[in-house]
């Protein structure tokens, strides 16, 4: 399978960790880039190449983001790691949201819509959803709905110092359940999800 052959199958962002903002890239304008420095790249499965030093970029750490859409199927491990690499805060109560909102990566909204967090398309914050359907945001894939999160982490989370105001937060403004924050903090106790980070 040639270069481009395995490039109909992706999707591929510039992703800049200082303020966690993506920019999707066209695939085959960058495809000649790649061929050109095929080292940095291997295109089996999810791929994180850095980019450095190129001309303007040099002041930034960025990363090229290469997500097989057909070889990437969900785990909880990969995302654990995703959590991770994006430096989302807090990510043991993300992880158990994830968790609580698909009912144990079982939901329609989860496998219909790949959305992990139950969210609705943002109207006032930047974010990746493709639009609604069964009202809740849908994605193309599942990490861009951990994108999305990201998004919304930066949008809200500039005052927030603590899990306790993190909780406080979600139970004020996230779900509509009262029980929400005691249905989170039993899922991260009964799973142990802080064994990921």
């Amino acid at each position: 399978m040639n270069l481009f052959q395995k490039l109909s199958n992706c999707k591929i962002y510039l992703y800049n960790k200082e303020d966690l903002s993506q920019k999707k890239v066209n695939k085959y304008l960058i495809a000649l880039y790649v061929v050109l420095i095929s080292s940095l790249f291997s295109f089996s499965g999810y791929t994180v190449g850095r980019l450095k030093k190129l001309g303007n970029l040099s002041h930034l750490e960025k990363e090229l983001l290469v997500v097989d859409l057909q070889r990437d199927d969900f785990t909880e491990e990969k995302l654990a790691d995703l959590l991770k690499k994006l430096k989302i805060q807090y990510p043991e109560i993300v992880l158990a949201q994830a968790r609580l909102e698909t009912g144990g990566y079982k939901s329609r909204i989860f496998r219909e819509n790949h959305n992990l967090f139950g969210m609705k398309e943002a109207v006032r914050r930047i974010n990746t959803a493709q639009g609604t359907q069964y009202n809740h945001a849908y994605y193309e894939h599942w990490r861009e709905s951990v994108y999305d999160y990201a998004f919304y982490q930066c949008r809200y989370m500039g005052q927030v110092r603590s899990r306790e105001e993190y909780f406080n937060l979600l139970s004020q403004s996230y779900a509509e359940d009262p029980m929400y924050v005691s249905k989170l903090k039993n899922e991260i106790q009964k799973r142990n999800l802080s064994k990921y980070f």
